[in-house]
Formats: structure tokens, sequence, C-alpha cells
């Protein structure tokens, strides 16, 4: 693993770069909201900044970008209209919103109870991919982009019988399609060997990455209907969740190993899940950081503001954009965030055995960003050395 990081304007740091020269673009830019009266927030990236991403991205690369709700439609606009194709978009939903709302009843008589806003609790994220030229499975050979990394970004486990086909009804459906097909008992047959093979797949592997994912609060899992899981086998990463007795289930958002868990029901809001960022997150590898990154006597960023950490008013949750990376990026791949911020996809790409290159233009970010990175990687690099020792304990043994 190794990363890079740009100081100064994103474009300029893109200018450089070859073309076809990185595997993913996962970023959290501006929204373009004036977010806390924030220079860098007064729009959302233009679409020249989105036509570099498309010339340095490999042809089949995949960009996942955050957005706001209000300006999520300028956001997926510009991207497209750089050359991206819309292929999705992926709805992380939180429950620590706080609604900017006015009481219109403090101004008008008799309008008590009426507001302004709704409580702001989804993020969208647009996915999309630069065009090309060839069938995907040529664009992969040639590439290796193209296609997202399904089998890694199952939830995990579930006993339900997943993927499944109806090949037990009539072949006259009420809708008016008919199925002569389904009269061939050859067909029939083949047809059930080849869905209980699926089955048996989706079953061991686990549920299928879908365009959802939450931060496990309660405002949000009481949308959610209960339903049964599977067992999980001892050693299983799993994240916490605070109702008793609760299993929260996936390659995501997990931070405690399991024991056997038997099958289980509760909500189905366990499938989708990653947590907002906490404070040990966020912190992480800042170990006194006004003293390590003084500027005169204080950190201080471009809007001389002062911090004795992490002071980034937006950081993601590093489990989140580990589960993005790991989406889109082949293995051992590149990964770029032309807006880095804190570094928190930085961070992810060290914890999942990415390349990362990143750009940012506030140095005392810039700072933060590269102590979070280095830790992770120290810590990455320590866990490898761990397993390598126990692995040669092993064949000494042997």
């Amino acid at each position: 693993m190794s990363y890079e990081l740009h100081l100064g304007d994103c474009l300029e740091a893109m200018r450089a770069m070859a073309d076809n020269s990185v595997d993913s673009i996962v970023t959290d830019p501006p929204y373009g909201l004036s977010f806390m009266g924030k220079r860098w927030d007064y729009d959302v990236p233009s679409v020249e900044i989105w036509s570099e991403c498309l010339r340095v991205l490999k042809p089949g690369g995949h960009l996942l970008a955050f957005a706001g709700t209000r300006t999520q439609h300028r956001m997926a606009c510009r991207i497209e209209d750089a050359g991206f194709e819309i292929r999705d978009m992926i709805a992380w939903v939180y429950g620590s919103g706080f609604p900017k709302s006015r009481n219109i009843g403090n101004d008008v008589e008799g309008m008590d109870g009426w507001g302004t806003a709704l409580k702001p609790s989804l993020e969208p994220i647009t996915m999309a991919r630069k065009p090309f030229a060839c069938t995907i499975a040529a664009n992969v050979l040639a590439h290796g982009t193209g296609g997202l990394n399904i089998d890694v970004c199952r939830v995990t486990p579930t006993g339900e019988r997943l993927g499944g086909g109806d090949e037990s009804g009539k072949s006259a459906k009420p809708e008016g399609w008919a199925r002569p097909w389904m009269d061939d008992p050859d067909h029939v047959a083949m047809h059930n060997a080849k869905v209980t093979a699926n089955v048996d797949k989706a079953t061991q592997l686990g549920r299928w990455p879908a365009n959802l994912i939450h931060d496990g609060s309660d405002e949000v899992v009481a949308l959610f209907p209960h339903s049964t899981s599977g067992s999980m086998r001892a050693g299983t990463q799993r994240a916490a969740q605070d109702e008793p007795g609760s299993v929260c289930y996936g390659t995501f958002g997990g931070n405690i190993t399991a024991a056997d868990v038997s099958a289980s029901s509760g909500s189905a809001a366990r499938f989708f899940y990653a947590a907002k960022a906490s404070r040990a997150d966020r912190h992480e590898g800042l170990v006194n950081p006004g003293a390590q990154f003084k500027k005169g006597t204080t950190l201080r960023n471009v809007e001389n503001t002062t911090t004795t950490g992490n002071n980034h008013p937006t950081v993601k949750p590093t489990d989140l954009m580990a589960y993005l990376l790991r989406l889109v990026t082949p293995v051992g791949g590149i990964a770029l965030d032309p807006f880095m911020g804190s570094g928190s996809t930085g961070k992810a790409a060290m914890r999942e055995g990415f390349n990362f290159i990143g750009c940012e233009q506030d140095p005392a970010y810039m700072a933060i960003a590269r102590a979070r990175i280095e830790h992770e990687l120290a810590a990455q690099e320590l866990r490898q050395q761990e397993r390598t020792k126990a692995e040669q304990q092993l064949t000494l043994f042997a």
C-alpha cells in the first residue's frame, strides 16, 4: 500500500496525472450549501473538475460522490455532463440530523406548528462509471475495472434462502404473459438446478449489497420491519446496536468480534448498517495534533480557526468509506479522492489494502489527513508483521 497527497487545487493536481491512471474515485465533495458559512462549500464541483476525474479514471472505473439532497441534481448533472454515465444512487440514511427550520408562528399569529424545513436524514451518493467501448468482460480483462465487487460487499450471513425464482407456477400468469417453456420438463429441471445452485451460493455468501446504507440510529431502525436472520460463526465482525440482544450483521460497520450466534430475528435494518463517524474514528492517530502540526502556537486552517483535534465539519465514517472502496476498486488498485478533507477515504484505503491519491487545499486539514492515514498504514503494517510471525511459527511446528 502507498499513498500520495497533493496540497492545493485538485484541478491542478489532476491535470498533472496521466490518462487512465486510477481505478476508482470515492469522494465527499462540497455540496454547494454554504455549510457553516465555509467558503469551500459555495457550489458543487464544476463540470471541468469532473471532466478531469473522467480523464484520469480508467475505462469502466467507477465514481462515488456524496451530495446534499437539495443539490444532488446539480451534482449528478455536472457529473453526467462531464461524460460519465450515471449508474445508480446510494442513499446513506441517518438519524442524527437537526432540522434548520424557522417557527413561522413566531412571526405570524395562528401559525404555531408551521415551519420551513424537514429534518435532514439522508445523503445521496451518486454512482457513475466511465464509458468504455467494448464488452464488460473485455474491459475487465484490459483494465480491471467496470464491475462491482459484489461478493466482498455482501451482508453476511443469512439463514434465508436467497436468489430463488418461481418455477412452480403456471405457464400462463394472471398478468397475461405466457411462459410456454415452463411446460417443458427438461427446461424446468435444468432451471431448478441452476436456481438451487444460486440459492445455495447466496445463502452462504450473504445478502446482495443494496443501494441503501444507514447509521443504526433508533429513528432509522424503527422504519424497518422485523425479520429472521441466520447464524453467525465465531470471529465474524459485526456492528453493535444499543438494543439489548440485537445483532447488526455486515461486512461494513463491524467493530465487535462475535461469538457463535444462532439464527435470530430482529429489525431488517441490520442488513444495511454503517454508523456515523465516532469520536474515536475521527481523532484516531491525532496524538495532541495541536503540538504536532503547529503554525505559530496552534493548528490553524485557512479560515483561521484553531483546533486540538480533527475539527473538519463533515467527517465521514471510515467503515462506510472502506465499504464503498471495496465495492468499486479492484484488488490492489489506486483510489483517488479529489476532495480529501480530513482523510477518511485515505484512511479507509490503507485499511483495505488499496493505494491512494488525495487532494486537499487546506494545509491544516492536510496535516490531519496525513496523520490519520499514516496511523492506519502503520497499524496495518504491524498487523501484517504479526500475521507473518504467526505463520512462521506455525510452519516451525508443522
